[in-house]
Order: structure tokens, then C-alpha cells, then sequence
């Protein structure tokens, strides 16, 4: 960590360098802010950036805090039961459509649904099961189809798109889940 400040409305604000980052980019999390820039960009820079986005950061944190709310009258899942659900789910998609993965690992994970990775070894955030079942299958299916398109292009998107009709509209309802991560 770079640089680490208290700020008097939102409470801790760490800046951060990132040499892959090509931008200044925040992230509210419940507990504090994130401020990533480039290697090359001024920690001042950053900090202007920061300002400039208060109102935009005083939003987010009423969604946060409206979400962790929301969070808190979630049901408890068990990852037993998750386990067996989606591994039966994942296969059952994966046969239909022609898809071969390696391992599935079920997690319990507060910023993603799912990832696959190189090997395609296939990681589901267990809290998937708070999920509609058409958002479950889309999920699933945005994992198996990284097992053949290892990146967000344009050919992903159309592969997806041939068994989730308007593919990445699906995706933006996810937002609506989003307490369910936290």
C-alpha cells in the first residue's frame, strides 16, 4: 500500500499504484476506499480525482450500506448444499452444450460470482444459489464458456449469446444481486 488517509466523512482512503492500471479508478468497499492509479500518475492527481467524485462516492456508499443491510437478512447457505446443487447444475449445462471443465471449487467470496481459470478449473461463489435460476444458469454458462474464450471479447459475448439470448443484458441484472456478495 501506498498511502493511507482518514478521511472525516468516509473513514479510511488508501491510495494505491498499480502498474497494470491505465486510469484513476475508486472503489468504496464497506470498510473503506480504494484509490488505484498508473505507475506514472501523481499521488496528487489522485487525490484531486478523489475530490472531484465525492458525491459520486457519498451514492455508493448509501448502495453499500442499503446492500449490507439487505445482506444481513439473507438465509444462511450451506456450502455442502451449494456444493451439490451447482456441480449437478454445472454438469447438467455442460453436457447439454458441449462444454469440458476440470475441477469445480465452491466458494464463499464477496466480489464475484464465478472465474474459471486457465486450466479450466472452475471456482462458484457459493452465495449463487441467492441468485433467480435463469441468473444461476447465466452465470454457469459465463464460466463454461471461458473454459473455450479465456477473455471478455467479442467472440465470448457471441458464444454466450447463442445459449443466453442478450447475453450481456443478463449480466447488468446481476447488479441487482449485488447485496448478496457483501
Amino acid at each position: 500500500m501506498d498511502y493511507q488517509v482518514e478521511h472525516p466523512e468516509f473513514g479510511t482512503i488508501r491510495y494505491v499504484t498499480n502498474n497494470r492500471a491505465k486510469r484513476i479508478i475508486i472503489t468504496v468497499k464497506p470498510d473503506y476506499i480504494r484509490v488505484t492509479r498508473p505507475s506514472g500518475q501523481l499521488l496528487k492527481n489522485a487525490q484531486h480525482f478523489l475530490e472531484e467524485k465525492i458525491g459520486w462516492i457519498r451514492g455508493q456508499k448509501r448502495k453499500m450500506n442499503l446492500n449490507v443491510q439487505k445482506s444481513r437478512e439473507l438465509p444462511k447457505i450451506q456450502k455442502k448444499n451449494a456444493r451439490r446443487i451447482l456441480n449437478q447444475r454445472l454438469n447438467e449445462l455442460a453436457k447439454f452444450h458441449d462444454f469440458h471443465y476440470n475441477r469445480v471449487s465452491i466458494r464463499n467470496q464477496k466480489t464475484r460470482w464465478g472465474s474459471c481459470s486457465s486450466k479450466n478449473n472452475i471456482s462458484l461463489n457459493k452465495k449463487i444459489l441467492y441468485l433467480p435460476p435463469e441468473l444461476i444458469d447465466y452465470v454457469l454458462l459465463h464460466e463454461l464458456v471461458h473454459t473455450k474464450i479465456k477473455n471478455h471479447g467479442k467472440e465470448f459475448w457471441r458464444e454466450l449469446d447463442k445459449m443466453v439470448p442478450k447475453s450481456k443484458k443478463v449480466d447488468k441484472r446481476l447488479q441487482n444481486y449485488q447485496h448478496c456478495l457483501i
